[in-house]
C-alpha cells in the first residue's frame, strides 16, 4: 500500500546519523522485542509479510515518531490481537485473562542460534515457466493498491531489464494477509539511475531491484 513507510527515492529527510561504535541494542527492551519476534515467527503465529503489512498500518505520525523497535513492538501487538492470541485488556493491564496463561515456552540459546543460522528455505515449485527471461526489457506497472505490495512507488512506470531469475516465492501481496498461498517468479531487474532520477543522475549508475512477475509487463511500443 502507499504510505509514509515507502521512503525509497525521496529526499530532504536530513543527514543519516552514523553512531560511532553503535551497539546492537540501545536498551534492554529492544533485545526483548527482537527475541519475542523470533519466538513468534518460529512458532508460526504469523509470517514476515504479515509483520510488514502490520507495520505499514501504523498511523503515519506514530510511525515517523517511533524508533525501529517501537514499530516492531506495535506490529507484534497488533498481529497478536488480530490472531486472537491476546486481548486488548491483556495488553492494557499486562495480565492474562486465562487462568493458566497463554505464554510460549522461552527459546533456548541453542534454539535461537539455530533459527538465526539456518533460515528456512523459501523457494517454491511452479509448473509453469517464467513469463520473462534474462535480457527482456520490462516496464513496471503503475498502480496504487490499498493492500500490501513490494513494488516501491519510485520505480512504478519505469523501464528496466531482467538480469536474473531468482525462482518462485510466495507473493507478499497475498501472504501478508495470511490467506491462500500463491507463488510467483521473482526477478532481479536493472534500472538505470537516469531512468529513475533523470538526466542529473550519473550516466553509468544503475539499481537492481527484486520484483515479482505481476509487478511487470512487456514495454509498450
Amino acid at each position: 500500500m502507499d504510505g509514509v513507510h515507502d521512503l525509497g527515492g525521496m529526499d530532504n529527510f536530513g543527514p543519516i546519523i552514523i553512531e560511532e561504535n553503535e551497539p546492537v541494542f540501545h536498551e534492554e527492551w529492544e533485545r526483548t522485542v527482537f527475541s519475542h519476534m523470533l519466538a513468534l515467527l518460529g512458532s508460526d503465529y504469523f509470517s514476515v509479510d504479515e509483520v510488514r503489512r502490520s507495520t505499514e498500518s501504523i498511523p503515519p505520525i506514530q510511525y515517523l515518531a517511533s524508533s525501529y523497535y517501537e514499530n516492531w513492538l506495535e506490529s507484534v501487538i497488533s498481529l497478536l490481537q488480530e490472531k486472537g492470541v491476546v486481548a486488548a485488556q491483556e495488553i492494557q493491564t499486562g495480565k492474562s485473562i486465562h487462568a493458566n496463561g497463554t505464554a510460549l515456552p522461552p527459546l533456548t540459546k541453542e534454539g535461537v542460534e539455530f533459527i538465526t543460522s539456518n533460515p528456512l528455505p523459501a523457494l517454491q515449485e511452479l509448473d509453469q515457466r517464467p513469463l520473462f527471461q534474462v535480457g527482456d526489457h520490462i516496464t513496471t506497472k503503475v498502480m496504487h493498491p490499498a493492500h500490501h505490495t513490494r513494488l516501491p512507488r519510485y520505480i512504478r512506470g519505469k523501464q528496466g531489464t531482467i538480469e536474473k531469475i531468482h525462482g518462485a516465492f510466495l507473493l507478499p501481496d497475498l501472504n501478508a494477509y495470511g490467506g491462500t498461498e500463491t507463488s510467483q517468479y521473482n526477478y532481479s531487474v536493472r534500472f538505470s539511475a537516469r531512468e529513475l532520477w533523470g538526466e542529473d543522475a550519473p550516466p553509468k549508475d544503475c539499481l537492481f531491484i527484486d520484483l515479482f512477475e505481476s509487478y511487470m509487463e512487456q514495454p509498450r511500443p
